[in-house]
């Protein structure tokens, strides 16, 4: 193995260099190409992985649970209606509980101090499948789509992500783009910047690697000259709808539409986006929005522009699988 990455856990974006980021990302092409070929070889025999869900979870769940399925691991899945954690039974007092049934825990909910607690008491490798403030395993697969579909090498990559930027994308995305030493572009309106923390990491990241970061107001500004325009949903689940209106008035001039990516100024610039994604009226909460703020084509990206050849959110939506699988495999195995 080129880097020795056995034991380790991935709780922040940051836990990783350049080169075990590189590492990673190879290893999911790698086991890309033999689970499509049918040529894989399971190296996970006899693990077993714990898997916490305080939030809901389609992508995130699968990706873990055939990763570890096709490399002959099993896995255990608890929610908040499965699990003591936190109700009768402290963060501390469960890790060290399933850190002695389990080989590595991987963990999707609202703290970034739960994961970390899980990984100080657990003896175990732990994942942060997602947190408020950071979301890793997601940036190891947008690099690796960003990787497959351009011809640049990972240096030369301009990308902005547009939208409300002080979310765990907005603040992975700047961060992971200034450690591979990208042109990274973070745009919305100003009250919904990362914190100064989150920039001040990202900074100090592209000062060793030579990144380029821009943070602006405009839209417009941040495409120019970009390879990948990314977003997110604008109202995360569980928010209070009493926020709705506040939130959708400040970003309705950072929608991605057709006018957008045009102003790329390259035909191809791709949409990345890390679903679920409001772009119709489709869902129960798309159709309150659209009913409710007129916004029937679409919140955070237009449905003209997310049914477009230009929209790869689904091959991000696979290299989750391949991506979480080469970090198993980098960390489980033998």
């Amino acid at each position: 193995m080129a880097f020795d990455l056995r034991r380790r856990s991935l709780l922040k974006v940051q836990d990783l260099t350049q080169r075990e980021l590189v590492y990673l990302i190879d290893l999911a092409l790698d086991l890309k190409r033999a689970k499509r070929s049918r040529s894989e070889q399971p190296s996970l025999k006899g693990r077993n992985i714990c898997l916490i869900f305080e939030k809901t979870s389609t992508r995130t769940r699968c990706a873990f649970e055939v990763a570890a399925a096709d490399q002959g691991a099993h896995v255990t899945s608890l929610d908040p209606q499965s699990s003591q954690m936190g109700h009768k039974e402290s963060v501390a007092d469960t890790a060290r509980v399933l850190g002695r049934m389990f080989d590595a825990i991987a963990f999707r909910g609202a703290l970034q101090e739960t994961v970390e607690e899980l990984a100080r008491y657990a003896g175990v490798p732990v994942y942060n499948a997602l947190t408020n403030e950071y979301h890793p395993t997601q940036m190891l697969a947008d690099v690796m789509t960003m990787r497959e579909h351009s011809d640049k090498p990972l240096g030369e990559i301009a990308y902005a992500y547009v939208g409300d930027t002080r979310s765990n994308m907005g603040h992975s995305l700047m961060i992971v783009g200034c450690l591979m030493g990208m042109d990274v572009r973070i745009c919305g309106p100003r009250p919904l910047w990362p914190g100064d923390g989150y920039t001040r990491v990202a900074q100090e990241l592209a000062q060793h690697s030579g990144a380029r970061l821009t943070i602006t107001e405009d839209p417009h500004t941040a495409v120019a000259g970009a390879d990948f325009v990314h977003t997110d949903v604008w109202v995360s689940m569980g928010e209070p709808e009493a926020v709705w209106s506040e939130r959708i008035d400040l970003l309705r001039p950072y929608q991605v539409n057709a006018a957008l990516l045009q102003a790329a100024g390259s035909r191809q610039a791709k949409l990345m986006h890390c679903l679920p994604a409001f772009h119709d009226a489709r869902t129960v909460v798309g159709k309150k929005i659209a009913e409710r703020f007129g916004l029937a084509d679409g919140l955070e990206v237009t449905d003209e522009v997310f049914e477009s050849a230009t929209n790869i959110a689904f091959v991000q939506a696979e290299n989750r699988m391949h991506t979480i699988k080469a970090l198993l495999v980098a960390t489980l195995a033998d």
